[in-house]
């Protein structure tokens, strides 16, 4: 099918694409195009104004400032993975982007498109909301801050404003000496959609200690959300205590059930992948 009639721009400046959503409440933003391109061939999305913003100034940067990581809606997924600047400080990042895709996706593909179109088994989503990232969103004259963990609201459904426009995405550089590390996923095919997924980063201090433990899970509920695990600094730190607290954890969690999986099974493997992630994690840390 071929997509319906619609104008297009390519405007080079943030003011200029929030000048163009707020003429035209039809319009959309083309970031990439991976998931977009197909539901307008389907005709699933009509909209009568395509704002492309590949070229607007500073959308494919990523950057470094204090304890910050600033990145571009733009940044390509292939160009994420290469970057020196992430696989330093966000490692958390690289181990989940060869689960995005295929490689010819990941080089079209980019990180702002994949957040913005909030995927409940998008790779990208779950480690933002893991990693506690910041969203900064243009309304009009308005900049907008809003927590990952705050954005996403359902599937498909975010809290971005109408007329908004995703124009940076902030991690926090952690002030820990050690991060450990893991991410795993399920699904029926490599790249497909996860039925169940996990991340995992672990902080440790210089002195050996623990400090922060994150866990967010997707793919198996209606949006990416971090799970809060308590109880690690009481005991000493092991698979089958961490397996107790994730299970404990994961009590009154709602999970998705479709005919792709039950939700029975989205739990178990859930706990599964979970443990396999905080291996991963503690042995980066040698802690196991």
């Amino acid at each position: 099918m071929k997509p319906a009639p619609f104008n297009y721009e390519r405007p080079k400046t943030l003011d200029a694409v929030c000048d163009f959503l707020a003429k035209n409440s039809n319009s959309l933003i083309l970031a990439g195009g991976q998931s977009l391109l197909p539901m307008l061939s389907m005709r699933l999305s009509r909209p009568s104004l395509l704002i492309d913003v590949a070229h607007v100034k500073g959308f494919e940067e990523i950057k470094k400032i204090g304890n910050t990581i600033n990145i571009g809606p733009m940044v390509r997924q292939s160009v994420a993975l290469e970057s020196s600047v992430l696989k330093n400080h966000l490692p958390l990042l690289i181990k989940a982007l060869p689960f995005v895709g295929h490689p010819p996706i990941r080089v079209r593909g980019t990180l702002g498109g994949s957040l913005v179109q909030a995927d409940p088994s998008g790779e990208i989503p779950l480690v933002a909301v893991t990693l506690g990232a910041v969203f900064h969103i243009r309304d009009g004259n308005d900049n907008i801050e809003i927590l990952a963990r705050d954005f996403f609201l359902g599937p498909m459904l975010t809290a971005m404003p109408s007329s908004g426009c995703l124009y940076k995405i902030s991690f926090p550089v952690s002030k820990y000496s050690k991060i450990g590390c893991g991410f795993h996923e399920i699904a029926s095919r490599k790249s497909d959609y996860a039925f169940a997924s996990t991340a995992v980063q672990i902080e440790q201090n210089e002195n050996g200690k623990i400090e922060t433990i994150s866990l967010g899970i997707g793919g198996a509920l209606d949006y990416p959300q971090v799970i809060n695990i308590s109880g690690y600094n009481e005991k000493k730190i092991n698979l089958k205590l961490l397996k107790e607290l994730i299970s404990e954890a994961l009590l009154n969690i709602d999970f998705v059930g479709d005919f792709h999986a039950s939700a029975s099974y989205r739990k178990r493997v859930t706990i599964k992948l979970a443990s396999r992630s905080f291996s991963d994690a503690l042995k980066e840390i040698g802690y196991i």
